[in-house]
């Protein structure tokens, strides 16, 4: 598959981090892989190293989710979790973000919007945070690569997807 397109990054504000990508792929597809666990375990990994050994999604507004990653080298930990607050297949999702280790204080609130044009679906994921500091933190943390090789990784499930599609309508 052909990379549709590369990882924007913006800041629009002083509390918020935007995050823009293009995916060769109907948005319903874009759409399962962040709801799916079998879907968000084979992308969501962030950098090179790393495992996505929990994935809890209870998709329903007030619901919750639980991530937690390991890297193979030490065996290091993270988890996070947050709440559904709003949810409309297949076009957007609302819901808060919190670290079990707190590397930036508070929380963060996600609003991912899908929107599809012949067949490819622009990603948009915004981040909004409590503050300056806080979303400054973030920029600095490497967040932009781990996320970058998690939509790399993205594009090939979608591509997957669609050729598994292909083959068992044929």
């Amino acid at each position: 598959m052909k990379n549709a397109g590369t990882l924007v990054v913006t800041t629009p504000s002083d509390r918020e981090i935007v995050m823009t990508r293009v995916f060769d792929a109907p948005r319903d597809l874009v759409f399962d892989a962040h709801t799916k666990p079998q879907l968000l375990k084979r992308w969501l990994t962030g950098p090179d190293g790393w495992t996505m050994d929990v994935c809890d999604v209870d998709l329903r507004v007030g619901g919750t989710y639980r991530f937690v990653w390991r890297h193979a080298a030490g065996g290091s930990e993270m988890g996070m979790g947050g709440v559904y607050r709003e949810i409309v297949r297949p076009e957007c999702i609302v819901q808060t973000e919190r670290f079990d280790q707190a590397w930036y204080p508070g929380e963060g609130l996600g609003t991912l919007v899908l929107r599809e044009q012949d067949g490819r679906t622009t990603l948009t994921s915004t981040m909004l945070y409590e503050s300056k500091e806080t979303r400054d933190m973030v920029l600095k943390s490497g967040m932009e690569g781990g996320v970058s090789a998690s939509y790399d990784r993205l594009a090939t499930v979608l591509e997957s997807q669609i050729s598994g599609a292909t083959k068992g309508a044929a």
